[in-house]
């Protein structure tokens, strides 16, 4: 039938008329899902830099589905790249409550998981988790290219796994309701 629909736990068969597919909705949207994340990026700092390596010609983002986006409104992703400064807090807040839901946050750089090399300054945020939950954490100072790739992957795996059901589809960490990011 083809290498997408190989994917899914889905039944394929020769009806009257032509060919047919049944599968369950969550199978469908989460495929559809996972093969569309749109990131809104949020490059801080030099992580930013291998972030746009990743979207360069050598790695070619675009293979996987992620095409990024201008506005938060279109976007279901955001990348965290670089030192988050308390006075970014704030902004990176009020975009991510502008992104639709499911809603999903990679952290990329040691900085943007625990401050980094600056994790004892007044004015380093100790991790973005702080103040929006984030999905996948992406280790190194800067991480490599290879190592978004891989972490869109691991992104993927996860978004697989979604289930419709409970909370409109709502990433599992946001259901459980383990940060609270306040009245908008």
């Amino acid at each position: 039938m083809g290498v997408a629909l190989e994917k899914f736990p889905a039944i394929c068969g020769v009806l009257p008329g032509g060919s047919g597919i049944l599968t369950t909705a969550d199978a469908f949207i989460n495929w559809s899902r996972k093969s569309s994340v749109w990131p809104v990026t949020f490059g801080l700092a030099c992580c930013a830099i291998e972030m746009m390596a990743a979207y360069a010609s050598r790695f070619d983002f675009d293979r996987l589905g992620v095409i990024p986006r201008p506005s938060p409104r279109q976007a279901d992703l955001m990348l965290i790249a670089g030192t988050v400064s308390k006075k970014m807090a704030d902004p990176i807040v009020q975009i991510y409550r502008q992104m639709p839901e499911p809603r999903f946050v990679i952290s990329m750089g040691s900085c943007a998981n625990c401050g980094g090399p600056f994790h004892d300054s007044y004015a380093v945020l100790k991790g973005v988790d702080k103040i929006i939950p984030v999905a996948v954490y992406l280790a190194g100072c800067p991480p490599r290219p290879e190592a978004l790739y891989y972490a869109v992957l691991k992104l993927q795996e996860k978004i697989q796994q979604m289930k419709i059901g409970h909370g409109a589809g709502a990433a599992p960490q946001q259901e459980r309701g383990s940060r609270d990011l306040g009245a908008p």
